[in-house]
């Protein structure tokens, strides 16, 4: 449920945008020239390039309008103003294709805010170029780029745009063209001259990434005190650390703290005391805090509580809470009930940046080994700042007179402090800030620009709660281990440069010869292709990047993974990824397959390749590949930099030979699955209808003609395969393809229809009249409790009705993809409402009689629906001459045609028999419904997911990357990292170490795999333990058993080679790339206790 409120807005003007992203149209390039006359007055926009595509020819060429009443920075005196400058007019239609993914973080409301908000970037270097990225992909309605400055050859460390072609030219105009391809429906025009504080009444919000703080403390004046206030941010990357600052304004609004789902409760009881107590079933735990606001609904008895008036929990616990009110005038409660949060807006109230310079407050922390490091930045940044403008000039990397000046103006900082006064600075942090504190790295650009487009997200929509108002970061502990030599930070004219004048040319060479691994090209892929193509990583001679991914571009990735556009879809991902990588940095070595890295392609990834990596990337989407992966880094003791996203939320994790734990030592628990007896019989939420909807979907146009196909490919196979199974579950089959092919078969598109209707009244009416039949609705348990009690909703039967557009929805998709199942044309009238509902009127629906000895499910620890019966094998003999009957009745070469659920084509019907169930269900169980969209969400199981947090994490793991390549850092050098942009919240700690088990002298961790060459035998391999003080009484290859002390039989084969044993008796295929294989082994020591130790490689060729 969005809690997205409409703000009433002062302006009338009327907005118009294309309604769909354009394909093919060209860059529109506006520049905006300074007018020097009265504030807010603008030059009228000059066209550079006036080709545009069909979507951008009316109405988006200029976009210095503004929205609100932004002529003024004073309120008219008769009206109050709104809270917060937020876009009006008619927003455009919203992709759902496109944006899936996104609108499931998002929501409708906020997207059509987005749709209508101007935003400036002020500085177009990689931090700007990385905001600008992640807002266009968001979809705001114009991105105005400004930049004075040209781009430099030190700009291509950092910014994923610029070209060496491209030095010289001013950075703003240069970005245009590229940042265009990333969404064609947002405007995007450039300023290239001074901005004066007029020109950013043109916006929403606005973003300055390079300016001075005398400047930024005149733009954000002006910001705060205009009505109604532009959102403010000031954002720097500096080598290794980073600042944003935030001020939305005196009051701003935000009308969603989290972007979670309200928190719901299944009422058990209430009591009639004061405080009342409330009590809620135990199938999920309450997420409810005390002081929460909650709504009752459905209560029977105490229905004084239906009276929708928001009431506070206190004394909240897992199962139960209190209220703070009584309930003792109150009925008394009965039965049902359902309790929901509530939740509210929250006003903030920024101060201006003069004043939080100051007095800045609490500062948002990411780490807390690093407790006292804000106050210390935040001199750090004014320290820099009055540097560059004294100097006019950076600090030079390496130079320790710089440096004392940043440290001397620190303490003078500091000095003339009345608040907040640091007793030490740390001079050596003040260093490394100063050495480099010219260079943008793209690391540190790729975080913040997760962060600022986030920002920038929350100050255009209210969505989310704004990052209030400074945060400070830093890596330092990304350097080398040794002291740098200043000789090696100096600039070499390479595009490398600003990296080097951190890190120095010697792990710059590192970088460049760096063999990597990067498993998957989507929205991950795509940031680390980027990342380590301006990092340099691979670049070098000796340096190689393979890149692997198995799909396909589709049009819902086109939001996210932005090295794609539209006329990519369908292309290979890794394949275009891989390529507009190589456009990035040329000198990328890089190679793309297609190849799915799992057991099966063995073949491919080898030893040889496994053996020859530096690091292995991880960029999946599930964690199976994921342990996979780790599996494979494991063995051959690869460090792993993992990571992954979930909407707004992103976590990064390390997973370093020796020094870690590995991926899989500790998961998730496994998500709760609603037992089958409550998906098919007892749902009392959407999702339950939902995960019931697919399942039918998948069982009768999927799985059963398959089945009706795998029966006519090879009747006999496939008859003899039911007959030895002689279950339940082959019965099913049986009576599934019969029903198929028999009564249920359709020869005419009017069939199809008949199905769909006797489909309804089959799942809507009888199911639910014989399970009310069964258990009544004064139903009693066997110990005496009413059945039909919470969480279970007692249900009523849908009578069929052609004037329920709903009905006549589900009978019209479910219709057409039957006709699809068999192969018949579906004509034109299904679409017409009135043909259809005459169509449907011919349909003859048979009186339903309950069953009274019909068997329901009901234990919650079923696992099927399906009763074994002992006749089993004689009713499936039975079955299958039926189905012989029916086979001669088949056209010759008759065959059905599967339909696989595809949920992101919206034409296909797919999700439109989905809803439907779905809805009809919930319908007969009273619980509320969903729209198409909602439903492919769950249905679907679309992952939420938006541009800002996969940038966030893989500049993460790329600044973690640094000290993987260099070689030399501690455990706790290692950051593993959770962060959830909504909140917003950064938690970053040192990895776990690995488990050490110990033996005598040795000690060994699941990092160490024992290796034994020379192509040994079964003695030899006894007698090597044996001298480890290690007993082995059992040696398996796989599930064979090689070798047990008990069996007497197994001693002849003391001086068989193990590999001759393998293939004979573990029936191993050991091909030519294969050098080794890997034995189990349990052993004892002397003293008879089992001693787990590492696997055993055998290598038997060299």
């Amino acid at each position: 449920m969005e809690m997205e409120t409409e703000l009433v807005l002062s302006s009338s003007l009327h907005y118009m945008l294309p309604r769909k992203r354009a394909v093919g149209g060209e860059a529109v390039v506006v520049e905006v020239e300074e007018d020097n006359c009265k504030a807010g007055s603008l030059k009228k926009p000059r066209i550079l390039t006036a080709t545009i595509g069909p979507a951008e020819a009316t109405g988006n060429v200029n976009t210095n309008s503004s929205i609100g009443d932004n002529n003024s920075n004073h309120s008219r005196g008769d009206a109050k103003p709104p809270i917060m400058a937020l876009g009006e007019g008619n927003p455009p239609d919203i992709d759902e294709d496109l944006h899936s993914r996104q609108l499931a973080v998002y929501g409708r409301e906020t997207m059509r805010r987005l749709f209508v908000s101007n935003v400036l970037i002020s500085g177009m270097q990689g931090l700007g170029a990385e905001i600008a990225k992640n807002i266009i992909l968001a979809g705001v309605k114009s991105v105005t780029l400004h930049d004075e400055g040209s781009v430099e050859l030190w700009d291509l460390s950092s910014n994923f745009i610029f070209t060496e072609d491209d030095v010289g030219k001013n950075r703003a105009l240069a970005s245009v063209q590229k940042l265009q391809e990333l969404n064609n429906s947002v405007v995007i025009s450039t300023l290239t001259t001074e901005l004066t504080k007029e020109q950013l009444s043109d916006f929403q919000a606005v973003v300055f990434t390079n300016t001075s703080l005398e400047k930024a403390i005149e733009f954000d004046d002006y910001c705060h005190n205009h009505q109604p206030p532009i959102s403010f941010i000031k954002s720097e990357v500096r080598g290794l650390f980073g600042s944003v600052f935030c001020d939305f304004g005196p009051e701003f609004t935000v009308f969603d703290v989290d972007g979670e789902d309200p928190h719901t409760g299944i009422i058990a009881s209430i009591s009639n005391d004061n405080p009342a107590l409330v009590a809620c079933v135990d199938d999920e735990r309450l997420e409810f805090q005390d002081g929460d606001l909650v709504v009752f609904s459905e209560v029977q008895g105490m229905t004084e509580l239906n009276d929708g008036k928001p009431r506070k929990v206190k004394n909240a616990r897992p199962y139960s809470f209190s209220l703070d009110e009584g309930t003792t005038n109150f009925g008394a409660y009965e039965k049902c009930g359902i309790v929901t949060q509530v939740k509210q807006p929250k006003v903030l109230k920024f101060k201006p940046l003069k004043e939080a310079l100051k007095d800045p407050g609490d500062f948002l922390l990411s780490d807390f080994s690093k407790f006292d490091r804000s106050p210390l930045l935040h001199l750090a940044f004014q320290a820099l700042d009055k540097f560059i403008m004294e100097l006019e000039r950076f600090p030079v990397a390496g130079s320790e007179e710089d440096a004392r000046k940043i440290i001397s103006f620190a303490c003078n900082i500091n000095d003339s402090l009345t608040v907040g006064k640091l007793e030490e600075i740390d001079q050596k942090l003040l260093h490394h800030f100063a050495f480099g504190a010219r260079a943008v790295l793209n690391p540190m650009a790729a975080i913040f620009g997760g962060v600022v487009g986030q920002e920038v997200v929350k100050a255009c929509s209210g969505k989310f709660h704004p990052l209030f108002q400074f945060f400070y970061f830093d890596s330092v502990e990304s350097l080398p281990t040794e002291p740098l030599d200043p000789s090696d930070l100096k600039p070499i004219n390479s595009r490398y440069d600003a990296q080097i004048s951190v890190f120095g040319a010697k792990l710059q060479k590192k970088l460049e010869d760096a063999k990597v691994f990067i498993v998957g090209s989507g929205a991950l892929g795509c940031e680390f292709l980027k990342n380590v193509a301006l990092m340099g990583v691979s670049c070098g001679n000796q340096g190689k990047l393979t890149i692997t991914d198995d799909d396909v571009i589709e049009k819902s990735n086109l939001s996210r993974q932005f090295l794609f556009r539209d006329w990519n879809i369908g292309q290979a991902k890794s394949m275009v990824a891989a390529s507009a990588a190589a456009s990035i940095n040329p000198h990328l070595h890089i190679e793309a397959l297609q190849n799915r890295a799992s057991p099966e392609t063995e073949n491919v990834f080898d030893d040889t390749f496994w053996e020859n990596l530096i690091v292995v990337i991880n960029a999946l989407d599930n964690v199976n590949a994921r342990l996979y992966i780790d599996q494979r880094c494991l063995y051959f003791q690869k460090p792993l930099l993992e990571s992954g996203t979930l909407g707004a939320k992103c976590n990064t994790q390390m997973v370093i030979p020796h020094l870690t734990e590995n991926y899989g030592a500790s998961r998730d628990p496994p998500e709760k699955q609603a037992p089958m007896c409550t998906v098919h019989s007892f749902p009392h939420n959407i999702d339950h209808c939902l995960t019931w909807a697919r399942s039918e979907f998948e069982g009768l146009l999927e799985k059963t003609p398959a089945e009706v196909n795998a029966y006519l490919v090879n009747p006999i196979e496939y008859t003899s395969a039911m007959k030895n199974a002689g279950d339940a579950q082959a019965r099913d089959n049986l009576e599934r393809v019969i029903e198929c092919l028999d009564k249920e078969r359709c020869e005419t598109f009017q069939d199809c229809v008949t199905w769909a209707r006797l489909k309804f009244e089959d799942y809507f009416a009888n199911r639910v009249k014989q399970l009310t039949f069964t258990f009544p609705e004064d139903a009693a348990t066997s110990n005496g409790a009413p059945f039909w009690s919470a969480p279970k909703r007692f249900p009523r039967p849908l009578q069929f009705s052609i004037d329920d557009p709903s009905h006549l929805h589900f009978v019209m998709a479910a219709s057409i993809l039957r006709a699809e199942t068999f192969g018949i044309p579906i004509p034109d009238w299904v679409k017409s409402p009135m043909k259809l509902a005459d169509a449907v009127s011919k349909v003859i629906v048979p009186d339903f009689l309950p069953m009274k000895d019909a068997k329901i499910v009901t234990d919650e620890k079923a696992t099927s629906l399906s009763t074994a019966s002992v006749d089993d094998a004689a009713v499936i003999n039975e079955l299958i001459m039926k189905l012989e009957k029916c086979q001669k009745k088949l056209p010759p070469g008759f065959r059905m045609n599967p339909i696989q659920f595809e949920k992101d084509d919206d034409t296909n019907y797919h999700m439109d028999v989905i809803s439907s169930l779905a809805n009809m269900r919930a319908r007969n169980y009273s619980i509320p419904e969903v729209d198409k969209l909602k439903a492919k969400f769950i249905a679907g199981r679309i992952i939420p997911a938006i541009a800002t947090s996969t940038a966030m994490a893989t500049g993460l793991v790329c600044l973690e990357l640094y000290k993987v390549l260099h070689g030399g850092h501690k455990v706790e050098d290692y950051k593993n990292t959770f962060a959830n942009l909504a909140l917003p919240l950064f938690s970053m700690a040192e990895p776990v170490p690995p488990k050490v088990i110990k033996h005598q002298d040795m000690s060994w961790t699941v990092w160490d795999r024992w290796i034994l060459g020379d192509n040994p035998t079964l003695r030899e391999l006894l007698q090597w333990l044996r001298d480890k003080g290690l007993n082995a009484y059992s040696i398996s290859y796989g599930s064979c058993l090689l070798y047990n002390s008990m069996f007497p039989r197994h001693k002849e084969r003391m001086d068989r080679k193990l590999v001759d044993l393998a293939k004979e008796i573990g029936k191993a295929e050991l091909p030519p790339y294969r050098r080794h294989f890997d034995v189990v082994v349990a052993c004892e020591d002397d003293e008879d206790n089992d001693i787990d130790i590492p696997q055993i490689s055998i290598y038997f060729r060299v």
